[in-house]
């Protein structure tokens, strides 16, 4: 078995994990950095959904790092592809002209884009990335973890990786379990947390929000592109769930805010104001009037739809065995709800079925045609020196008081509702309205652990909260501060815990974070007394 060392170990190559290894390597350490599959970027890439953001994102409320990649993605289009004159000098392009997000875009543009990032210090040999690997094992000595053994599952073999500092930005927290860093899942109740959306009674740690296998496709009518019958596609045709308001496989599904019931289409649905209400330029991420004619034979759109939400059981707290097979019920509701669109799904012109409707395995970088990972919106979350509440963000929960609760170790900002799709107990939507927030500290710190840092969805939130941290400028925020600490932590011969409890050593490293890496610490008055 192989043994290595860095002076920083990332395990997980999503937003967070990149950020961080970003973040490290420009502090002048040295960073080895993971991933279980052969992509990098995690949700933006892997998982194949276009960025959820904040309206302030093109001039406020991010790093600077995360500005860069948005306008790298932008340029790349630029420069590669035969756009018109008027695509290609719009200062705030939106590739595919999608309304879910002004920067909607193919997965793989986003992971040239953060290979080009990390470029200099793969060829420096300061960063080294290895692809397709998991963690298995690891060793830790009283407080603080030793090592990480990882299973290469192209090759079969394993590597230790000792370093002094591990960030934990794998999708589910994985390592939290690995090395017994105290944590949750699912739900707290009312009675742990007070927060007024919290379940009553009892923690549910199995109440776990959906996840979704996303797909790409495009639409060549005229033509038949219907895929082989599903295994499970006569369950999931006549499947409903009690809070559904119509089969699972159907145009009708919930408003995540009234929890009214709406009907749209791929093609055709309701106006909401200047947005198309209908599924196809919801994820759009990919505008054929924006090339040159006849160079594009379709839009392509992304497919993260309610549809394909899959709450049947969780990944977190059961066997392996049911986790399997959780996941391969969520491929087979993917590409069940493909068929029916293709086959049985009502027209906007009284027909039945879509045969046109194309899946783009290639978007996907997968022979399926479904994303190379699953969408995951929960994580397991440390028990952490400061857990975030509703009380501190939601706009109800705090009743008179204008905007979230300010905290004094800020590093960094988000915004978003707080957004919980269904979950597995199950039960609906809570969507509910919370106020322009930052990011405290003491949510990156375990309250026992002094050398592991979370650097994705697995910081100090709860079930409710981790509504409103999940979603990509943040998680990338998280792991740029993650991977920062550690890097002070290091040049400085500190713990996180000391960083954050001293008034002075916080102060530095805040202004560091400012100065050197060019974060955001708190909103403009203008954002942050906006609702979201």
């Amino acid at each position: 078995m192989k043994e290595r060392q860095t002076d920083i170990l990332i395990v997980g190559g999503g937003l967070g994990g990149v950020a961080g290894a970003l973040a490290a390597l420009r502090l002048g350490k040295n960073v080895i950095l993971t991933e279980e599959t052969d992509w990098i970027g995690g949700q933006l890439t892997a998982q194949a959904v276009p960025p959820d953001e904040h309206p302030w994102i093109d001039t406020t409320g991010c790093t600077n790092s995360y500005r860069r990649l948005r306008n790298k993605i932008r340029d790349y289009y630029r420069r590669n592809y035969p756009m018109t004159e008027a695509a290609r000098h719009d200062a705030l392009l939106n590739p595919g002209n999608g309304n879910v997000s002004c920067l909607c875009h193919e997965p793989r543009i986003a992971l040239a884009a953060l290979e080009e990032m990390l470029a200099p210090y793969c060829s420096s040999r300061r960063l080294e990335i290895l692809l397709h690997h998991h963690p298995i094992a690891a060793e830790h000595e009283g407080d603080r973890i030793r090592s990480v053994t990882l299973l290469n599952e192209e090759s079969g073999d394993s590597v230790i990786i000792t370093a002094p500092y591990i960030l934990d930005a794998t999708e589910l927290g994985d390592l939290l379990e690995l090395t017994q860093v105290e944590h949750r899942i699912g739900a707290e109740s009312q009675d742990q947390t007070g927060e007024p959306n919290a379940v009553t009674g009892a923690a549910q740690p199995l109440d776990q929000q959906a996840v979704t296998w996303c797909f790409a496709m495009d639409h060549l009518p005229g033509e038949n592109h219907t895929i082989d019958k599903p295994e499970d596609y006569d369950f999931w045709r006549g499947y409903q769930a009690d809070f559904w308001p119509g089969p699972q496989l159907g145009w009708k599904d919930v408003d995540p805010v009234t929890l009214e019931t709406r009907h749209r289409g791929v093609f055709h649905g309701p106006q909401q104001g200047r947005r198309v209400g209908d599924f196809w330029h919801y994820r759009r991420i990919l505008y054929r009037d924006y090339y040159l004619d006849g160079f594009m034979p379709s839009d392509i759109t992304l497919v993260n739809w309610p549809q394909i939400d899959y709450w049947l059981g969780p990944l977190l707290g059961v066997p392996d065995e049911e986790k399997a097979k959780h996941l391969r019920g969520a491929k087979q509701l993917s590409l069940s709800f493909l068929y029916w669109m293709q086959t049985e799904a009502p027209t906007q012109d009284g027909d039945i079925g879509y045969p046109g409707l194309r899946l783009r395995h290639d978007i996907a970088g997968t022979s399926d045609g479904l994303a190379k990972y699953v969408y995951i919106r929960e994580s397991r979350r440390i028990h952490a020196e400061f857990t975030v509440l509703e009380q501190h963000v939601g706009v109800l929960a705090r009743g008179d008081i204008v905007g979230a609760e300010r905290f004094h170790d800020s590093v960094g900002v988000g915004s978003y509702r707080i957004d919980l799709h269904p979950s597995t107990t199950p039960r609906t939507y809570v969507d509910i309205s919370s106020w322009p927030f930052q990011i405290p500290l003491g949510a990156l710190i375990p309250v026992r652990v002094e050398n592991l840092l979370p650097a994705c969805k697995n910081l100090g939130v709860t079930h409710i909260t981790n509504g409103c941290y999940r979603l990509h400028p943040v998680e990338w925020n998280i792991g740029e501060a993650a991977g920062a600490l550690a890097a002070y932590c290091l040049e400085k011969n500190l713990t996180p815990r000391q960083v954050r409890n001293s008034e002075q050593h916080l102060v530095d490293f805040q202004q560091m974070l400012v100065d050197a890496l060019g974060f955001v610490l708190e909103w403009p008055e203008y954002a942050r007394r906006t609702p979201r």
